[in-house]
């Protein structure tokens, strides 16, 4: 689960510009302010990443970050992928 919340920061401060500062495990996306477009966003740069479908209907935003990478993790172990499957940018 590590590799993926790391590969979330990076993504959270080199595509979104969120300061990194403010990432902690227990922030939420709200928490730093990306809106529901950027959420959307987010998720898509996910799925590209790492080869899974991710559910943007269960609502990410609101969960902090450590949750949100486990249930990322989670997504990628049940599709059978590994955490590195993707090339992240």
């Amino acid at each position: 689960m590590q590799a993926v919340y790391d590969h979330i920061v990076n993504v959270l401060t080199t595509k979104f510009e969120v300061d990194a500062e403010r990432i902690r495990p227990e922030v939420s996306l709200i928490d730093l302010e990306l809106d529901s477009l950027a959420v959307v966003e987010l998720y898509v740069t996910l799925q590209e990443d790492f080869a899974v479908h991710l559910d943007e209907e269960e609502g990410p935003a609101a969960l902090p970050l450590k949750d949100f990478a486990k249930d990322v993790d989670d997504q990628i172990s049940a599709a059978g992928a590994s955490p590195a499957a993707g090339d992240p940018k």
